[in-house]
C-alpha cells in the first residue's frame, strides 16, 4: 500500500466510527423522546460527556488543569455553545417528525451555510463561487422537501435551522481553535449545555429516565462525543475534500435503519436532492484556481 493511501484507509476507518455514532445518536434520541423532551435529553447528554472529558482533563492534565481549560474568550465559547445547542435540540425534534432521511439531507447543507456565513464570521470574501455553490444546494433543499407535493412541516425548517446552528459553530470553533485547545472547547461545550439543558428542562417540567431508557441515554451521552472524536481525527489524516463525501455514506446507512426500525419509505426525492446538496459541497471544497500574474 502506497504511503499516501495509509492515512486515506484510516480516515476511512474513523468515518465508519463516525457513521455508526450519528446514526446510533438519532435511534437513541428518537427512544428517548418517547418519555422525555429534547431539553431533558440535551441535559442528561451533556452530563455525561462533562463527565467524560473532566475525567479525561483530571489523568491527562494533573499540574495544570485550569491552564488547560482556561478560555482566551468566555464570550464566544458562550456564543459558540448557544449555537450548538439550539443546532442539536432541532436535531433531535427533526428526527421524530420528519423521515430520518430527509432530516440527515437537510443537515448536508452545512458547509453551505459556512461558505455563507464565512465572510460575516470569519472575514473572507464572498466570491461568485460562494453564490453559485449556495443557490446549487437551495435548490437541493427544494427537491428533498418538495413544496407543494407533500406538507411542509416544522421538521423541514428544524432540519434546514439546525444546518445553520452547526455551521456556526464550525465558524466559531475555527475562532476559538486559534488560542484554545479541544480539550478546553470540549470542557466548555459540555459544562456549559449541561447548564443549558438543565435549566430548559425545568422550565418545562423535569422528568427522570426510566429504567427502560437509561441505556439509550448512556449510549447518546457516548455517541456525541464519539462522533466528534472520529469526524475529528479523520480531518486530521486527510483533507476535507476527502472526508467530505465518505460522510454523505450516512445518507443511505439512515435510510436503510430508517425502512428497517420505522418503516419510512426510500424516497427517489430525497436521494436526488442529497446529490444535488454533494455537488454544490464538492464544488464548495475544490480548491479556486489562481489569478494569472498581471
Amino acid at each position: 500500500m502506497s504511503k499516501p493511501a495509509a492515512p486515506l484507509m484510516k480516515a476511512a476507518f474513523w468515518m465508519m466510527g463516525a457513521i455508526a455514532s450519528f446514526t446510533l445518536m438519532a435511534i437513541s434520541g428518537r427512544a428517548i423522546q418517547q418519555e422525555l423532551d429534547s431539553f431533558e435529553l440535551m441535559f442528561w447528554r451533556s452530563l455525561i460527556g462533562f463527565g467524560v472529558v473532566l475525567g479525561i482533563v483530571l489523568v491527562l492534565r494533573r499540574g495544570a488543569i485550569w491552564a488547560e481549560i482556561r478560555p482566551s474568550s468566555p464570550s464566544l465559547h458562550l456564543t459558540r455553545n448557544l449555537f450548538h445547542f439550539a443546532g442539536q435540540n432541532l436535531w433531535f425534534y427533526g428526527i421524530m417528525v420528519i423521515p430520518l432521511a430527509q432530516l440527515v439531507a437537510l443537515e448536508f447543507t452545512m458547509p453551505i451555510w459556512v461558505a455563507l456565513l464565512a465572510p460575516l464570521i470569519l472575514g473572507e470574501v464572498f466570491t461568485l463561487r460562494r453564490l453559485a455553490v449556495a443557490l446549487l444546494g437551495f435548490s437541493g433543499i427544494i427537491i428533498v422537501a418538495q413544496p407543494g407535493a407533500q406538507a411542509l412541516s416544522g421538521g423541514h425548517l428544524a432540519g434546514i435551522l439546525c444546518a445553520i446552528g452547526f455551521a456556526m459553530n464550525v465558524l466559531l470553533t475555527k475562532r476559538i481553535m486559534r488560542s484554545d485547545s479541544v480539550l478546553c472547547v470540549l470542557f466548555w461545550m459540555t459544562a456549559l449545555q449541561t447548564l443549558f439543558g438543565f435549566v430548559l428542562a425545568h422550565w418545562g417540567g423535569f422528568g427522570w429516565p426510566s429504567a427502560a431508557i437509561w441505556p439509550w441515554v448512556i449510549v447518546v451521552g457516548l455517541t456525541g462525543l464519539s462522533a466528534h472524536f472520529a469526524l475529528s481525527s479523520a480531518l486530521a489524516l486527510a483533507p476535507a475534500s476527502s472526508v467530505a463525501p465518505m460522510e454523505f455514506l450516512r445518507l443511505p446507512v439512515i435510510a436503510l435503519v430508517g425502512v428497517w426500525l420505522y418503516a419510512e419509505p426510500l424516497d427517489p426525492f430525497v436521494f436526488l436532492g442529497s446529490a444535488v446538496i454533494l455537488l454544490a459541497n464538492w464544488i464548495n471544497l475544490r480548491p479556486s484556481r489562481a489569478l494569472p500574474a498581471a
